[in-house]
């Protein structure tokens, strides 16, 4: 069909564009259809951390999609295209942040539920040093545990929710200690398991079905789960609220509770929903003010015994968000919401779909694409 049939006929014949003009055509065409795509359908990412294995390793790259949870409209509009949040080389900000757009999501195929696997802007940016927009900052990528109103704990690693034990994740992973005969354990054996010491950790990290196996073997004496016990707060690996590397900022009756939680025995918690008001106390308070002053955007201050939220005393707070709980597979890894809490919805970013590609960078050459993994759906 023409479409220039409205036009006026010009026997005047048009001047053909230059091959310089085709190509910058064709590129500016390029990366606004990519763009498009990449913010509101899907987009790849990278594995850089061991923080999902072994459901997702090092050098996983995945498609995340947008549309399942609804594409989020972007706060920070004005960017450099296919940049994150730094020029590469020159290290300058790849955005003007002189024009924000309030949060927005356009509707998704569903909520986000228990046990997908979420990339996330990381919530700890929000009062760092280097201070980005929420769209800007760091993204991660974790197994959500608890959606909005649920209660959560963790009871010797088991995750729980609203009682019940949840299903645990394909391929996670915990550390255990062993005691051998003497007879030290062939590296292969371990190799063949995917059975890993990471950096600054004491003890090997392995899935269940690994530790069974290596349990059988006749010059391991005892094999057992490294586990933080039950009301011992542990001062090397304080967590949330208490862990005072993301300090929640304020104290009530000038003293912090001590919840004596770790990172195996946490909770219970409720995560926030939207609409829920809670009571404030010395409970509570330092469980929620985090998200009531820097996820909100109130301005909190504590007078002697009272609360004010927005130079008003007040006992209570009603959420005007949604909020998550995201853990990574690798328990004893994974910098997860048991160290800085809940995830607000508008830094959720998308759902992790498959694995399109996967590269092993200490294999040797002709081993490095681990050709198993490719084009393999996430669970």
């Amino acid at each position: 069909m023409n479409w220039k049939f409205w036009r006026k006929k010009n026997n005047t014949r048009k001047k053909k564009k230059s091959a310089t003009r085709e190509w910058v055509d064709a590129i500016v065409f390029a990366v606004i259809a990519a763009t498009l795509i990449r913010t509101f359908f899907i987009e790849a990412y990278v594995i850089p951390t061991p923080s999902m294995e072994r459901s997702l390793l090092v050098g996983d790259f995945l498609f995340v999609s947008k549309v399942n949870y609804g594409a989020r409209i972007p706060m920070t509009p004005i960017a450099f295209p296919f940049a994150h949040h730094t020029m590469p080389m020159i290290n300058t900000k790849a955005y003007w942040d002189g024009i924000k757009l309030p949060y927005y999501r356009l509707p998704g195929l569903s909520n986000v539920k228990r046990g997908d696997v979420v990339v996330f802007n990381y919530p700890m940016d929000a009062d760092s040093p280097l201070y980005r927009p929420v769209d800007k900052r760091e993204n991660y990528i974790k197994r959500c545990q608890g959606a909005p109103g649920d209660t959560l704990s963790v009871v010797n690693g088991q995750v729980y929710v609203n009682g019940k034990a949840m299903p645990n994740p394909p391929g996670e992973e915990m550390e255990y200690s062993y005691t051998t005969t003497g007879v030290d354990i062939n590296p292969q054996i371990l190799d063949e398991l995917h059975i890993t010491t990471y950096e600054g950790h004491m003890f090997p990290a392995m899935t269940k079905e690994a530790a069974n196996v290596l349990k059988g073997y006749s010059n391991v004496k005892s094999l057992t789960p490294v586990l933080s016990p039950r009301g011992v707060s542990d001062p090397s690996n304080p967590v949330y609220p208490t862990n005072p590397n993301h300090p929640v900022g304020l104290m009530l009756n000038g003293k912090q509770h001590d919840f004596k939680w770790t990172v195996d025995n946490y909770g219970p918690i409720i995560i926030p929903k939207k609409g829920w008001t809670i009571k404030l106390d010395s409970v509570t308070f330092p469980l929620y003010v985090r998200a009531i002053k820097v996820y909100e955007n109130n301005k909190v201050q504590v007078v002697g015994n009272d609360i004010l939220i927005n130079g008003v005393k007040t006992d209570n707070y009603t959420f005007k968000l949604n909020y998550y709980w995201m853990m990574g597979d690798n328990r004893h890894d994974s910098d997860d919401s048991r160290f800085w809490g809940f995830v607000p919805e508008d830094h959720i970013v998308g759902k992790a779909l498959f694995i399109w590609m996967s590269w092993d960078d200490n294999a040797p050459f002709f081993s490095k694409i681990r050709w198993g993994r490719l084009f393999r759906g996430i669970n």
